[in-house]
């Protein structure tokens, strides 16, 4: 079985709201949730978890959900976007999918780009759910 990591933003405020709509709409595989706290905005929480890949997954039922990857060894978590935008930054605005991203220098962080560019999340494991 394939899986999909996915990432839904969330609040302190909302985060019980957001367990149930997570869990009502996905088949979380290994049964875990991991709740990520934003370390520069602490009431900002980020729930990570795992979904069968070959499931008829629809973003759209969880708010503010996205599809992400992750660099196991250092705990990096990241879009494509993100990431051909990291690139671009550090390799003098060349996208190189052959460059060898220092992934050292970001350890424990969430990479998103938006319409600002690329933004960068400092994390920390806040708990972890078991479902």
């Amino acid at each position: 079985m394939k899986t999909q990591l996915l990432c839904s933003f969330t609040t302190q405020r909302n985060l019980d709201q957001s367990i149930l709509d997570i869990t009502k709409h996905f088949k979380i595989i290994f049964d875990k949730i991991y709740v990520l706290q934003n370390e520069d905005k602490p009431k900002e929480l980020i729930c990570t978890y795992n979904v069968n890949q070959e499931d008829d997954i629809d973003f759209n039922l969880v708010q503010n959900t996205i599809s992400l990857h992750r660099k196991k060894i250092t705990n990096t978590l990241y879009t494509i976007n993100a990431l051909n935008e990291l690139i671009k930054l550090i390799n003098n605005g060349v996208l190189d999918t052959s460059y060898q991203v220092p992934w050292d220098l970001y350890k424990n962080m969430i990479l998103i780009s938006n319409k600002e560019g690329l933004q960068r999340i400092p994390t920390r494991i806040l708990k972890i759910i078991d479902l």
